[in-house]
């Protein structure tokens, strides 16, 4: 596939986050995406600002993230600032963003969803085909 395809990769949760990329780096390699971009963050909330910079320069996006629930409400808040901020972007200049965003209570739950940056790359290259 002759697309160019950006990953954001969040550094937080790393033990999560790089084996999500790792997944959708290999997805998008057996599909035959030469051109893949990496851009690693430090955090999700980070995740929309760095996209919004790059929307431009990719056909398509694949968002690596994952948000464990602490104690506070600071969870949900970012949760949907991140999560509207992705959609929004995707809306607003028609580009397919692969939401591999994983939100849990706790580290099992966020272990248990490893294929969710698979899962993102593959929805990706789904739309671009429709598109």
């Amino acid at each position: 596939m002759k697309k160019k395809i950006c990953i954001v990769y969040s550094l937080y949760n790393e033990n999560i986050t790089k084996k999500m990329f790792e997944r959708a780096v290999k997805l998008l390699k057996s599909k035959g995406v030469i051109s893949i971009k990496i851009l690693k963050v430090p955090g999700s909330f980070e995740i929309p600002q760095v996209l919004s910079r790059v929307i431009n320069k990719y056909d398509g996006f694949i968002v690596i993230g994952c948000i464990i629930k602490g104690k506070t409400k600071n969870f949900d808040l970012i949760c949907s600032a991140i999560t509207n901020g992705i959609m929004d972007l995707s809306i607003k200049n028609k580009k397919p963003i692969g939401n591999g965003l994983v939100t849990s209570f706790n580290e099992k739950q966020a272990l248990e969803r490893l294929n969710n940056g698979k899962e993102a790359a593959q929805a990706v290259l789904d739309v671009l085909k429709i598109f």
